[in-house]
C-alpha cells in the first residue's frame, strides 16, 4: 500500500455568460406614466398609502345677466398604493463561492425584467377598468391610419386636453397600419415610417405599441352579440341615471349575463327615438360622440332582463339652461331605446393631458438584512433589494420587490378595442 496521500479536489463548475439577449417586453406604460407627485415618490411608504391630485373644476353657464351662484367644488382623484410584487431566489454558500458570485448581476437583471413585465401588465389594466368611451367594435380589426384618425376625432369631439396626447395600441396591429400609410401620397411621412416601420407621431398624437395590452372577457350578452332594450332606469338624488334595466337577454336566467367593465353603446336610428349624444365635457354642447358607458359590477339575468349599474352616471340637461354641471347627454333615456355590448376584446387606450398616474414610493429598510433602495428621478420608479443569510441554514436569500398604485382619469381617456 502506497504511503503517498490521496488528493481530494473539489470540481469547480464555471458559468460562461451566453450571448442571448433578454426576452424583454414593450414597457411603454411604465415609461410614459405621470409620476410627478410632490415629494410622494421620495417618501418611505407602504401598502395602503394614498396620494390625491386635483382635477379642473366644472361650471355651467346661465342664459341671463342675473348671476346664478354655483358651489365651488374642488374635484380630486385619489391614487392608492395597493399592489406589491417580489422576485426572490437563493443560493447555498458553496454555490455563491464557486459558481455565481461573479454572475450575480445577471440573476438580478433577469429578476428585474420579470418584475417589470408584471408591473407593466398591471398598469395596462387601466385600459379596461378606467375607460367608458371606446373606439372599435371588437370584431373589425384596426389596420389603417384612417381608423386611428377617426378614433382621435371621436376622442377629441367629447373634449380633450390639447397637450400630451398618447395612443397605446397592439404591437400586432402596427405592421398593417404602417402598410396602409405607405399607400398614401405623403412622401416625407412615408419615408420616415418606411425606414423605422413604426407609427411615431401622427395627428398630434404620439403612438406607442405594447405586447401586454389587457384582455377583457365579456359576459354572455357581449359574447352573443345581444341587442338589449331599455325597460327602466334608476336615478340617484341628483337625478343622474346610475343603473338601467334591459330586456332581451340571451338567456332567461344567466349568472354571467353582464360582467364588470363590459362596455355598451346606445344604438342610433331606433324607430321613434332620438339619437343619444354626449355633451362636450366643457361647455355642455351637443357633440358627435355616441353615448357609451361601462358596467361597474357583474349583473345576472332573470326573467330575460338584467339590471346594469353604470359609469358614468348619465344626466340629461338642456344646453346653457343653468342645469347641473354634471349633465352629459342630450335626451332622457326612455324605455324602448337599445344598446349593444362589446364582445371579448383586447384594449388599448388614447389619453391626453398625462392622466395615467403611477406611484411607486420607496419601501423601508429590511433590518437586519442588507437593503438597497434605488429611485429613478426620470421615471419615478422605486425598487428595493435586500439580502442575507437565512438563520441556521446554509442558504443566502435575495429579494427584489416594490409597491405601486396606478389610476387613469376616465374623462381624459378612451379605449381602443382590438379583436381577440
Amino acid at each position: 500500500m502506497s504511503n503517498v496521500p490521496t488528493n481530494i479536489l473539489q470540481q469547480v463548475i464555471t458559468y460562461q455568460e451566453s450571448s442571448l439577449a433578454y426576452l424583454v417586453n414593450l414597457n411603454c406604460f411604465v415609461t410614459t406614466s405621470n409620476t410627478k407627485f410632490k415629494d410622494f415618490e421620495n417618501k418611505i411608504a407602504n401598502l395602503g398609502d394614498t396620494v390625491t391630485f386635483d382635477k379642473p373644476p366644472r361650471f355651467i353657464t346661465a342664459n341671463s345677466l342675473i348671476a346664478n351662484f354655483q358651489g365651488s367644488v374642488q374635484r380630486v382623484q385619489t391614487l392608492t398604493v395597493n399592489q406589491a410584487q417580489n422576485v426572490a431566489y437563493d443560493f447555498t454558500a458553496q454555490q455563491m463561492l464557486f459558481n455565481v458570485e461573479d454572475y450575480m448581476h445577471i440573476f438580478g437583471k433577469s429578476a428585474i425584467e420579470e418584475l417589470s413585465a408584471n408591473i407593466e401588465a398591471n398598469i395596462a389594466q387601466n385600459c379596461v377598468t378606467n375607460t367608458f368611451r371606446f373606439y372599435g367594435d371588437g370584431v373589425t380589426p384596426i389596420t389603417t391610419f384612417n381608423q386611428l384618425a377617426k378614433a382621435l376625432a371621436l376622442f377629441r369631439t367629447f373634449g380633450a386636453a390639447k397637450n400630451d396626447t398618447k395612443g397605446y395600441i397592439s404591437d400586432i396591429a402596427v405592421p398593417d397600419i404602417v402598410g396602409s400609410g405607405l399607400n398614401q401620397f405623403a412622401m416625407e411621412r412615408n419615408d420616415e415610417t418606411a425606414m423605422s416601420w413604426e407609427l411615431g407621431p401622427f395627428s398630434r398624437c404620439e403612438w406607442y405599441q405594447s405586447n401586454l395590452l389587457p384582455v377583457h372577457i365579456a359576459g354572455t350578452e357581449g359574447i352573443q352579440g345581444s341587442t338589449l332594450t331599455v325597460v327602466s332606469t334608476t336615478t340617484d338624488a341628483s337625478g343622474a341615471v346610475t343603473s338601467i334595466t334591459f330586456s332581451g337577454t340571451h338567456s332567461a336566467t344567466d349568472a354571467n349575463s353582464v360582467l364588470q367593465y363590459d362596455k355598451f353603446e346606445f344604438v342610433d336610428n331606433v324607430s321613434g327615438f332620438n339619437n343619444l349624444r354626449f355633451l362636450t365635457f366643457i361647455g355642455h354642447q351637443v357633440s358627435q360622440a355616441p353615448v357609451q358607458f361601462q358596467a361597474t359590477a357583474n349583473a345576472a339575468a332573470s326573467g330575460s332582463a338584467v339590471t346594469v349599474s353604470i359609469y358614468p352616471p348619465l344626466v340629461v340637461g338642456a344646453t346653457n339652461s343653468g342645469d347641473s354641471d354634471a349633465q352629459n347627454i342630450n335626451y332622457p333615456i326612455v324605455a324602448g331605446m337599445q344598446v349593444t355590448v362589446l364582445p371579448s376584446h383586447r384594449s388599448g387606450v388614447i389619453t391626453s393631458g398625462n392622466p395615467l398616474f403611477l406611484a411607486m414610493p420607496r419601501l423601508p429598510d429590511q433590518d437586519p438584512f442588507y437593503t438597497a433602495n434605488e429611485y429613478d428621478p426620470d421615471t419615478g420608479v422605486s425598487m428595493r433589494m435586500y439580502w442575507g443569510t437565512i438563520f441556521g441554514q446554509n442558504q443566502q436569500g435575495f429579494v427584489h420587490d416594490c409597491i405601486w398604485g396606478s389610476t387613469l382619469v376616465q374623462e381624459y381617456s378612451m379605449a381602443i378595442i382590438f379583436p381577440l
